[in-house]
């Protein structure tokens, strides 16, 4: 039978994709997980991958459209299928050969020979084929958890390895559908609450104004935005009207760990490895968010939790054609600030070339953001929600400063914090925001905590 490939929920907030290229054309024959087409979706570019193997009928979009969850993408033609002999010699009806990963059902198991003959092997009404690799179904088999019930964050909704292990580990996304009660239920159970127990009214945004004719006044140019500029948008107002921002700022003397960097590229010339000095605020931040763990959380308002994160994988915010992309580095607290180097500069390039895959723009615990890169003095960032805190960094340059009571000349590196004032307090972020300034002036401690 004809089948169609409709776009998946891809998760993380996305209502619609770009698309960009198409691999395939009408009436190619394509192989199940070859990729169809290339979309631009949540800051990345990513292939979107075929959950069926057959031959393509008709493709629904166009290069440059806008694409909603739930669309159909690509119709399959209908395929046919050869009639099977009766085995007389056995007494059990055949079971038709199922596709990887899906268990045959009792009615499957029960019909005619007949009728096996007659009909291909689908999947019965509603559900869905789930996409993903040999390694995660040998996985999935041996830890006993069925795909089917795995939220995908791959391409397409494909099951990575790391929604798998974090389903196994604690099942939260099974609590998340079981434990919330109906909606309808929710406004009465707020009304039946102790006044003192009634979740907090929402902050929203201000009543939006139609925007006058600006063409009254000149000439004007309309400019569609962006997936990625849109996407950037929504985030930057939810974070906005989610999180009650505070931040701090203050400047740390890093003159002696300039001196340090500059020594120690002199003998990574050869491995081209380039020691920036964002990789030694990474460092710092994280020896900075172990001694105050609630800046490398998130915030559950529905259960009134406060969820620590016991990793630590920094989202770097880089300036490209396309606009804010935050990839993530993993697990810093693990590596060198060699391989840390290594690894920021391979993401860097592959970010502004638009190879970034969306698997790598997620999972941050907390996020960096350099506008000294570009010469900015000082600023004061967005939180990346539903992160708690994000750190900026502005330009470090030669000023005249005072020590023991002489005017020197020291170089210095402007450093202001955003953060939600929900989760932390004024104190400790100034005492995290000293620890940071404290390591980056003292590199041998830096190194030693590191």
């Amino acid at each position: 039978m004809a089948r169609e490939f409709k776009l998946p929920d891809i998760g993380e907030g996305i209502s619609e994709v770009e698309l960009l290229q198409w691999y395939v054309q009408e009436g190619d024959t394509v192989q199940e997980d070859q990729n169809l087409a290339e979309i631009e979706t949540d800051k990345a570019v990513a292939d979107l991958p075929s959950p069926y193997a057959g031959v393509v009928s008709r493709l629904h979009f166009k290069p440059g459209e806008r694409i909603p969850v739930g669309s159909i993408l690509v119709s399959f033609a209908e395929q046919e299928q050869k009639a099977v002999e009766p085995v007389q010699s056995r007494t059990e009806e055949p079971v038709p050969e199922q596709p990887s990963g899906v268990e045959p059902s009792a009615a499957a198991a029960a019909g005619s020979t007949e009728e096996q003959a007659a009909a291909p092997p689908r999947h019965e009404p509603g559900e869905r084929r789930v996409l993903a690799a040999p390694a995660v179904r040998r996985r999935a088999r041996e830890l006993g958890v069925e795909l089917a019930a795995v939220k995908g964050s791959g391409p397409g909704g494909r099951v990575t390895s790391e929604d798998l292990e974090r389903y196994a580990h604690d099942g939260q996304q099974a609590a998340a559908a079981t434990e919330a009660p109906p909606p309808e239920v929710e406004p009465a159970l707020a009304e039946a609450a102790p006044p003192e127990q009634r979740p907090e009214a929402p902050r929203v945004a201000p009543e939006r104004r139609p925007l006058p004719d600006f063409a009254q006044w000149g000439a004007v140019e309309r400019v569609p935005l962006t997936a990625t500029r849109r996407q950037i948008a929504r985030k930057m107002v939810q974070s906005l009207y989610t999180a009650p921002h505070a931040a701090a700022l203050d400047e740390a003397d890093i003159t002696d760990l300039e001196a340090f960097r500059q020594r120690s590229q002199e003998r990574f010339q050869d491995r081209r490895t380039h020691l920036t000095l964002l990789t030694f605020v990474m460092k710092a931040t994280v020896a900075g968010l172990k001694r105050f763990p609630a800046l490398n959380a998130s915030l559950d308002d529905d259960k009134q939790e406060l969820i620590l994160k016991r990793y630590y994988h920094l989202g770097i915010a880089m300036d490209t054609e396309r606009g804010l992309i935050v990839p993530v580095i993993r697990d810093v607290d693990r590596k060198s600030i060699v391989e840390l180097a290594a690894e920021l500069e391979e993401k860097v390039q592959r970010t502004r070339e638009g190879k970034i895959s969306l698997e790598e723009l997620r999972g941050g615990t907390f996020t960096l953001t350099n506008a000294g890169a570009l010469g900015g003095h000082a600023f004061i960032p967005i939180i990346n929600h539903p992160e708690v805190a994000i750190l900026g960094l502005g330009r470090a340059q030669p000023k005249p400063v005072v020590r023991e009571g002489q005017i020197v000349v020291r170089t210095m590196l402007p450093l202001s914090i955003s953060f939600d004032h929900r989760v932390a307090d004024g104190a400790d972020v100034v005492r995290f925001l000293t620890l940071v300034m404290r390591l980056l002036e003292d590199p041998p401690q830096l190194l030693l905590d590191a």
